[in-house]
């Protein structure tokens, strides 16, 4: 009922006369307060500030997974990430890796080049080292960056020794920090598209701030020179960011030199939270990074897109990086596949009244060594109440994110009704995922 609810309501909205250019960025491992514009102290991001001064802030975004690999499946397919094979964290090696991307499946920029959009993404892609998984393989017309998960070295671009940069098909070998070089990508690539009649997809994935917090050393030094208190390991991980910051600003600058800024949609997003051990900051949530807690879920994002979006406001709007998929299906004019998760939100960047239909949210992270040993933990979200497991070794639990937002109470002895109700959706998409390969059915 819900989906036929929600296409009926999609027929009624106004099919845009020219898709702009869409650009996503999505940075990896950002705490949700380690930017100036949500409530950093010590870190300053000017520019990525600068697109919530003239856009939309959420404070209510979540990612589709507390790690990697699966948001970005679930940003890219539309569909919660078990559902394309990828439950949890795709590696170098197979004994430690936990996804395989569906070869069936259809991406974002397969259905964006019907509408005639050029495609492309610059640096992580984190899907997959197999052939048919490759980007160029699953719709993106041009790839420049990294195959891999994490590089081992910011300026020598391996992981496991093995160099994993390809400019498509091509692996290359590049001098200088990684986020330098993606920017520079960027910037060429954006060159090349500013002649053409046709609009671009950029998807912008840059590795910072993951570990290793490797930022240049002049930037290092600027910020222990204008913040003289901060820790040394604070003081890495925010030149780190700062860094990443003033590369976004490179990008934003080439947009409005090349006059593609008026007609381009840019959206800022994190695959997961920060990670505590490193110096990040969740703001006023519970855990980081891998964690199922508000922290691990929750994601700074941002949508700028000039004459459409109204500047300098915010939402606090429940939504999910799956939900990015239909948003900028819609934007293109192109219908959107009824058997996805994700539920578009574009009446709402156009400023119009929406009212999403009510939705179970489910978080799904698979994982190896010898903590999880290749278990799952889980957590759902329905209106107030969240259920969570957060370690396959751990007890669920329930809180009342409305009364209890640090999750500090667990509800399930005193509401268990609310327990019964959301353990029972919880076992029925357990079941959906579980019939969905994870691993590659080739004997090599």
């Amino acid at each position: 009922m819900i989906r036929t609810i929600y296409f009926l309501v999609l027929s009624t909205f106004t099919i845009l006369a020219s898709p702009p250019n869409i650009i996503v960025i999505l940075v990896d491992d950002l705490g949700y307060s380690d930017l100036s514009s949500y409530g950093s102290p010590d870190i300053q991001t000017p520019h990525i500030d600068s697109l919530a001064k003239q856009g939309l802030k959420f404070t209510n975004f979540y990612a589709n997974c507390p790690v990697c690999s699966p948001t970005r499946a679930a940003l890219l397919s539309g569909k919660y990430p078990e559902l394309v094979g990828v439950p949890g964290v795709i590696r170098t090696h197979s004994e430690d890796s936990w996804g395989y991307l569906q070869p069936s499946s259809q991406l974002l920029p397969s259905f964006l080049s019907k509408s005639n959009y050029h495609t492309a993404l610059i640096g992580k892609w984190h899907l997959g080292l197999n052939p048919e998984a490759h980007p160029n393989k699953k719709g993106f017309q041009h790839f420049h960056g990294f195959l891999g998960d994490m590089m081992d070295d910011y300026y020598h671009h391996r992981r496991w020794n093995q160099n994993l940069m390809r400019l498509n098909r091509e692996t290359i070998t590049s001098k200088g920090h990684a986020t330098d070089l993606f920017t520079d990508w960027t910037i060429q690539y954006l060159e090349s598209q500013k002649s053409s009649p046709n609009p671009f997809f950029l998807y912008l994935a840059y590795n910072a701030p993951h570990t290793p917090i490797q930022p240049p050393q002049d930037w290092l030094e600027k910020i222990q020179q204008r913040e003289p208190k901060i820790s040394k390991k604070r003081a890495v991980l925010a030149a780190l960011i700062e860094h990443m910051d003033h590369n976004i600003g490179r990008v934003i600058s080439t947009l409005k030199n090349n006059k593609q800024w008026e007609n381009t949609l840019v959206i800022f997003t994190s695959d997961n939270g920060g990670q505590l051990n490193v110096g990040a900051t969740c703001g006023p949530h519970r855990g980081g990074k891998q964690d199922m807690y508000e922290g691990g879920l929750k994601v700074p994002t941002i949508a700028t897109w000039p004459g459409i979006i109204k500047p300098n406001t915010s939402t606090d709007l429940v939504t999910i990086s799956m939900d990015l998929f239909p948003t900028i299906l819609e934007i293109a004019n192109q219908s959107i596949p009824q058997k996805i998760d994700g539920l578009s939100i574009l009446p709402f960047l156009k400023n119009e009244e929406q009212e999403l239909p009510r939705r179970d949210l489910f978080f799904t992270r698979r994982e190896g060594n010898l903590r999880y040993m290749g278990e799952s933990s889980w957590a759902m979200r329905r209106g107030p109440w969240k259920l969570v497991k957060n370690s396959p070794m751990a007890p669920w639990e329930l809180f009342n994110l409305t009364k209890d937002p640090l999750e500090k109470t667990d509800l399930k002895k005193t509401h268990p009704k609310e327990y019964r109700q959301l353990t029972q959706a919880m076992r029925a998409h357990i079941q959906r995922g579980g019939s969905i390969p994870w691993q590659s059915t080739d004997p090599k």
